[in-house]
């Protein structure tokens, strides 16, 4: 996180732990803000790579799952980038502003993502550069979501996975309510402050808690190399095209996709227990092997922990899975929409 940005915050009352905003005070009546209320938080655990360059669109259309040279300026779309064997190394919101794309992923992924991106460059005439230092990012979401950004001055995407930009920042439409703000590190703090005129500061893990709710799925480090896209859902969310050329692991997501050997499939799961992305999950029909795993999780408004998590669908039914261990601690699933 930005030096200043944290200072910022610090000042206007956030808790930090771990680099990540905890909380504004009161995380319980935070968390129990989320589902209902107007919010706005610090979203440190997300970094941006901007990738430029006369040959930019070509080079992440031959690397990433999506479709990025149908990506039109301003439009965002979901995507990956995956091993050989087809998991995938990371999940983007992948953002096209002009001739250059912006990448929002886990920041804990970034400083390698970086490197192995800039590996594949060779010959090609694009920059890969790291802009979290630069660029804030800002969740704003809930009934009057619209009402904060004008607050501040901003203009309002009309699309879902459109944006709009500014001088110092660029808004982005993710569904009905909810929006993020890419702001320039010197813009950050008095946006903030316009903001809260209209939604209540809160810790990360709300937001973190809101992506689980809208069932969006962010590979970190817990689950690097885990899953293909389509057990993420991916395919669901536009974010992996079946009708474009080469790109790493295009072989098998293909075959897997036409062959219907998914197997695996994401589910909403509940827990009264700490859980954390890669968190494993078992069966006792068969506890040598774990049976799925958490992809995302976050604190719940009611309490216990709620989450995203990838498991294998012939052991569902039985609704008796347990998390972290064998004989651990029962996980609850509930089927998203496919």
């Amino acid at each position: 996180m930005n030096a200043s940005w944290l200072e910022f915050l610090c000042a206007s009352g956030a808790r930090v732990d771990q680099d990540l905003v905890a909380d504004f005070g009161d995380s319980a009546a935070e968390l129990l803000a989320a589902p209902a209320a107007t919010i706005a938080a610090p979203l440190a655990h997300l970094g941006v790579i901007e990738v430029g360059g006369a040959e930019a669109a070509t080079f992440l259309h031959q690397q990433l799952t999506s479709d990025v040279k149908h990506l039109a300026d301003g439009e965002a779309q979901h995507s990956a980038w995956c091993s050989a064997k087809g998991r995938m190394l990371a999940s983007f919101l992948v953002l096209r502003s002009g001739s250059n794309y912006r990448l929002q992923l886990s920041a804990d992924l970034l400083p390698a993502i970086l490197r192995r991106l800039q590996m594949f460059v060779l010959r090609s005439k694009v920059n890969i550069v790291d802009h979290s230092d630069a660029r804030q990012i800002i969740g704003v979401s809930g009934p009057r979501a619209e009402e904060a950004l004008h607050a501040a001055g901003l203009a309002v995407p009309g699309a879902a996975l459109s944006s709009v930009a500014a001088a110092d920042a660029l808004v982005i439409r993710l569904d009905s309510q909810r929006f993020e703000l890419l702001a320039s590190s010197a813009a950050a703090p008095e946006l903030w402050q316009a903001l809260l005129s209209v939604a209540r500061p809160v810790g990360t893990r709300v937001w973190q808690w809101l992506d689980v709710d809208a069932g969006l799925p962010l590979i970190t480090g817990g689950t690097r190399e885990e899953f293909v896209p389509q057990m993420a859902n991916f395919d669901q969310l536009g974010g992996v095209s079946f009708h474009k050329g080469c790109y790493p692991g295009q072989e098998i997501i293909a075959r897997t996709q036409y062959l219907g050997k998914v197997k695996r499939h994401l589910y909403r799961a509940h827990s009264s227990t700490p859980i954390a992305p890669g968190s494993k999950i078992y069966s006792p029909a068969n506890p040598e092997h774990p049976c799925g795993m958490v992809v995302n999780a976050a604190p719940a408004p009611t309490g216990g922990y709620d989450a995203l998590a990838i498991v294998q669908e012939s052991f569902v039914a039985a609704a008796d899975l347990e998390i972290a261990t064998p004989g651990g601690a029962p996980i609850d699933l509930q089927p998203l929409a496919r």
